[in-house]
Formats: structure tokens, C-alpha cells, sequence
């Protein structure tokens, strides 16, 4: 054997212990991360079975110590308190939330308010949100606070970003708020247009190499518009034009809500804190919180959830609701990748004898995160969870109803990275006027779905079936 050959051996042995050492020395701290076993048998599985790849993804996206580093739940608590006390100056309804476990809980957890004296519009498509949100806009007299997940630089966001410079120009005092790698693809001089005019615009835990891997997984997925703080939007449409038109294979089915009254404070609330996180401006003068005459007789409370801390505040709240449910239980979703505790409230429920729907759409946006929620369809059924699968395009829509008494609108999704890595916001109404409003939308959109049978779930392919359960295995990673 050569002096070249003995070295190229030497090298080949020494580069195999070093990889094969990091990558069991990176099973053994996702070991003892203490996460969620179902999680941590996934990145184990991944870093096994695709160890190249798995390494990559999980310093990407799987260390979730790295957070603490970026929002600590004392900081974030510290500076949510100061915008969170202008609010709670105001009246909220305190003898409801003594009647309401799910209300106390959220109120105890998540320091969520409820108050009444709330009119609420319901939007079941982009082209209505988007027309009722420009018309807001010009009426704005003081401030506009804006913050969605996606901006497209499309016609439909360069419409929102011309009418903002127009109320700019008037004076009103204006802040935008986008998530970095939701906007990963717009162009920066679309958001410097906005700058150029005195627009306040920041990006959301910014992403950038070497620090990529330290902000990638945690982003901010809330959709919000407040304006003079009376009135505010809150709902699963971002601002693109697929959101009006859809798609040429069918129409995007989403679900959004205006709110004129006190609830709109906990938008407020929302939107400054999120606002310091990013630019260390914490506002709280009065002027963005100003008293509200009653408006309806909704009560609605805004409730948050973050990446940050013990506790997950709607997945925990929704548990509640779903296990509490007596008639019935309806949720819309786009994604269904459960986590294992809402999984068994689902099954729970319905083994109960409560009537659990779930819609979802029969052909979604993302192959892989469709795959995965099919995965879910056949225990769920078997324990009587009725699956209505949306044929008339993509359904977006985030829409909880229960037992004519509670409904929920907002930003989060039944998957785990809502549960578990974004910041979400959803409004919760305890109505019993709009639980039956959005109970009739549920049911109008379930004539445009086709009901799942088992039978007929179980005809399909063998290669449906293992593709959907590997997937499955990589869903808490999704």
C-alpha cells in the first residue's frame, strides 16, 4: 500500500469518527432537551436515517435553546406590561370571565381581557377583507398600525402600500410590520417606497448568515391592522394577490374579522409589543388605547401565543374548548398536524358522543404538509371525527365553533408549528348570535366538501398510505 493510499485511508477513518461523533453527540442533546418524545424521535429518526441532511436542518431549525437567547419570557413579559396596563385600565367584563373557565383561563395565562360592547364583520374572502380595510384606512385621523406575515409585491400589496403613503402624506402616523422570511422574496424597495414617505417599517426577527440559524424557526405568523385604535382586523389573510383570485385550479377560501370596540385594545396590545421586540420603542401613550363607546353586544377577547416560556396558550385554551364541548365541535383548517394532546381532545370528544368536524382542503398548497395531515385522517374517523374535505379550492381558513356559544377567528392552524414555534393571534367571541353566524358559514362552505368515508379512505393506494405515514414521522418537525 502507497504512503497516498495509507494517508487517504487515514483520512477516511478519522473524517467518519468525527461525523459519526457529532452526530450522536447531537442525538444525545436533542436527548436531553426534554422536548415532546413524539418530537424527539422524529429529529432522532432524522439524524439517523438522513444524517447529512438531518444535521443541516436540525442547526437550522431544531435547537430551541437558541430562543431564550432571542425573546426571554422575563423580557417579553416586561415589556408587554407597560402597553398591557394602559388596557386593562379600561372596564373589562370581569363577572363573564368568573362564569368562563376558557375565559379565566386565557385571562390568567395569557393576560387576555374580556370585553363587551363589541360589533364584529365577518370576511369569507380577500377581495371583501381588503375593500373593508382600505376603507378603514382613509378614514384613519391619528395612527395606522399594520402587520402581516406575507407582503407580496403584487398588484394587491402595491394597492395597500399606495393607499398607506396617501394617509402618510395627510399625516397620520404609520407602522408596518412584516415577517422576515414570510417576505423572504419581496424585493426591499418595496418596502423602502414606504420608508421614503415617513412609514415606520420593520422586518421581524431579520434573518441573516451566520445568525440564520438563531431566528429561522420562530416567526411571526399574526395578520393585524389597528387604526386609531377603535377598530382593528385579526384572521388568516395575509396581503397577496393569490388571496383574491386564488388559484387556477380554484378559488383561496380564508376567513378574516373587523372589530370596532374594546377588543381592538388587545390588537393594540399585540402589535406594540411585538413592535418593541424588533425596535426596542415601547409606545404607551393613551392616545393608542382611547376610550370606546359600546358598539354591539359581542364579547370578544384577543388572545396571543409565542414560542416563548411553559406554556402554550391557545393549544392549551382550544384543549380546554374541545374537551368541554357538549354538542358539537367544527373547525376549519389547512393544515392538520395535531399535536398528540389536541389529537386526543379530538378523539376524546368524539368518542363522547359530540359531533367533531373537521374541514379541510382536499388539495392544499404544500404537497409535504398535506401529506402529513392525511396521515391523521383514519384514527380520527375511526373515533367518529367526521372529515369534510374542501373541493372548491384551497381553504385557509382558521375557523373554530362550538356548541352555539364560542367561535374563534384568527392565525392559528391545527399543526404544531402553531402551537409550538410562531407567534399567533386569534379572537376569541363569546356570542352566541356569532357562533351561529359562523356555524352557517361552516356549513355553507361544507356543501362545497365531500364527506370522507373509512371505506373509502382505506381504497386508497398502498403508495398514498407509506408515503403519508413517513411523512408523518417528520410532521412535529413541519
Amino acid at each position: 500500500m502507497t504512503d497516498i493510499a495509507v494517508f487517504n485511508e487515514i483520512c477516511t477513518v478519522a473524517f467518519n469518527v468525527i461525523y459519526f461523533s457529532v452526530i450522536l453527540t447531537t442525538i444525545f442533546v436533542v436527548i436531553l432537551d426534554n422536548r415532546n418524545p413524539v418530537k424527539t424521535m422524529a429529529w432522532i429518526l432524522v439524524l439517523f436515517f438522513l444524517p447529512v441532511i438531518g444535521l443541516i436542518f436540525y442547526f437550522f431549525f431544531g435547537r430551541s435553546t437558541r430562543k431564550e437567547r432571542l425573546i426571554s419570557r422575563r423580557g417579553y413579559t416586561r415589556l408587554s406590561k407597560r402597553p398591557m396596563a394602559e388596557y386593562q385600565q379600561q372596564a373589562a367584563i370581569r363577572e363573564l370571565s368568573d362564569q368562563s373557565r376558557l375565559m379565566s383561563f386565557f385571562n390568567r395565562v395569557n393576560g387576555a381581557l374580556a370585553f363587551g360592547g363589541n360589533d364584529i364583520t365577518v370576511y369569507t374572502d380577500g377581495y371583501a377583507m381588503l375593500k373593508g380595510l382600505l376603507r378603514e384606512i382613509s378614514h384613519a385621523q391619528k395612527h395606522i398600525h399594520i402587520q402581516f406575515y406575507i407582503f407580496e409585491d403584487d398588484p394587491v400589496g402595491r394597492l395597500l402600500r399606495d393607499a398607506l403613503i396617501d394617509k402618510a402624506r395627510e399625516g397620520v402616523k404609520i407602522r408596518v410590520l412584516y415577517d422576515d422570511v414570510g417576505c423572504w422574496k419581496v424585493d426591499h424597495a418595496f418596502f423602502e417606497q414606504m420608508l421614503f414617505e415617513g412609514i415606520e417599517v420593520q422586518s421581524f426577527l431579520k434573518v441573516r448568515f451566520p445568525r440564520f440559524t438563531s431566528k429561522v424557526n420562530y416567526r411571526n405568523h399574526r395578520k393585524l391592522a389597528i387604526i386609531d385604535g377603535k377598530v382593528g382586523f385579526v384572521g388568516g389573510m395575509n396581503i397577496a394577490e393569490r388571496y383574491i383570485r386564488g388559484f387556477d385550479w380554484g378559488i383561496w377560501r380564508d376567513t378574516h374579522v373587523r372589530i370596532s370596540g374594546k377588543a381592538v385594545y388587545g390588537l393594540q396590545t399585540s402589535f406594540l409589543t411585538d413592535w418593541y421586540l424588533v425596535d426596542r420603542t415601547l409606545f404607551t401613550s393613551a392616545e393608542f388605547f382611547p376610550k370606546i363607546e359600546p358598539q354591539g353586544d359581542v364579547v370578544a377577547q384577543i388572545v396571543t401565543s409565542d414560542p416563548v416560556g411553559d406554556w402554550r396558550d391557545i393549544m392549551q385554551g382550544l384543549t380546554m374548548a374541545i374537551c368541554s364541548a357538549r354538542r358539537y365541535f367544527y373547525i376549519q383548517t389547512p393544515y392538520l398536524l395535531p399535536t398528540e394532546t389536541i389529537n386526543q381532545a379530538l378523539q376524546t370528544a368524539a368518542l363522547a358522543g359530540v359531533d367533531v368536524r373537521i374541514m379541510m382542503p382536499k388539495r392544499a398548497d404544500a404537497w409535504l404538509i398535506h401529506k402529513g395531515s392525511l396521515s391523521y385522517l383514519e384514527e380520527l374517523m375511526k373515533a367518529g371525527v367526521k372529515i369534510y374535505l374542501y373541493k372548491k379550492g384551497f381553504l385557509h381558513s382558521k375557523l373554530m365553533i362550538c356548541d352555539d356559544e364560542l367561535s374563534t377567528i384568527g392565525s392559528t392552524n391545527m399543526d404544531f408549528r402553531s402551537f409550538e414555534h410562531n407567534f399567533e393571534a386569534n379572537a376569541f367571541f363569546y356570542h352566541r348570535e356569532t357562533a351561529l353566524a359562523l356555524k352557517e358559514i361552516f356549513l355553507t362552505d361544507q356543501r362545497d366538501c365531500m364527506l370522507l368515508s373509512k371505506n373509502l379512505w382505506d381504497k386508497r393506494s398502498w403508495k398514498s398510505k407509506v408515503t403519508e405515514s413517513v411523512v408523518r414521522l417528520l410532521s412535529p418537525l413541519l
